[in-house]
């Protein structure tokens, strides 16, 4: 009987000694978890300032519709949008102007070899933010200026569209253009750089 009741005891206290095991495994909380950062639905802007005349006087505009695709979790937007792909109609160019809307689609975007998507990638390096774009079927990385800043984080940098081979382009819409894009010296300009900004809103 003695050693029937030893064998209950031990038992017991093997039993007790599992639960208080059981209630230790108590999910935890992870540091990733509790500081990661989410981005905000339909909040990617893109915008353009293009320059005509020989005084470059800037002519803005922005695209209403981005597909940011391939973007990660974490807790900065670096880790985020490594590697993140985007996509952008040229349909959704917008000025506030629509006879520019459609000299701009018809003879800039209207004679590069792809008429439909500008595409592009994000990559960060080092602290660097490294920008890829295709268009014109040409594809080029740049570094462009970065930051983060209540919650939104910017890119802004310059393009050169000679890099893209799209001069011819350039010519087009000129040319299109001729009268309009005169200064006070009667010469007719459109600029090969774009300064191009693009934004993303976290929360």
């Amino acid at each position: 009987m003695k050693k029937i009741a030893l064998l209950f005891c031990t038992f017991g206290i093997l039993a007790v000694s599992c639960k208080k095991e059981e209630k230790t495994e108590v999910p935890v909380t992870t540091e990733v978890e509790a500081g990661a950062l989410k981005i905000v639905s339909d909040s990617t802007k893109v915008s353009w300032t293009a320059f005509k005349t020989t005084e470059k006087i800037g002519v803005g505009g922005s695209f209403t519709e981005i597909s940011l695709k391939d973007t990660k979790t974490g807790t900065t937007p670096e880790a985020i949008l490594e590697g993140a792909t985007f996509s952008i109609p040229v349909s959704s160019l917008f000025t506030d102007n629509e006879d520019r809307d459609s000299k701009l689609k018809e003879f800039f975007f209207g004679v590069l070899k792809n008429k439909e998507l500008i595409n592009g990638t994000l990559n960060f390096k080092e602290g660097k933010c490294l920008l890829t774009i295709k268009l014109n079927d040409v594809e080029k990385q740049m570094e462009v200026t970065h930051e983060f800043k209540n919650n939104l984080f910017t890119i802004n940098s310059i393009i050169d569209l000679v890099d893209f081979d799209a001069e011819f382009a350039v010519a087009s819409i000129n040319k299109a253009c001729y009268e309009l894009h005169k200064g006070k010296d009667g010469v007719s300009k459109t600029w090969n750089e774009v300064e191009i900004s693009g934004s993303v809103l976290f929360e």
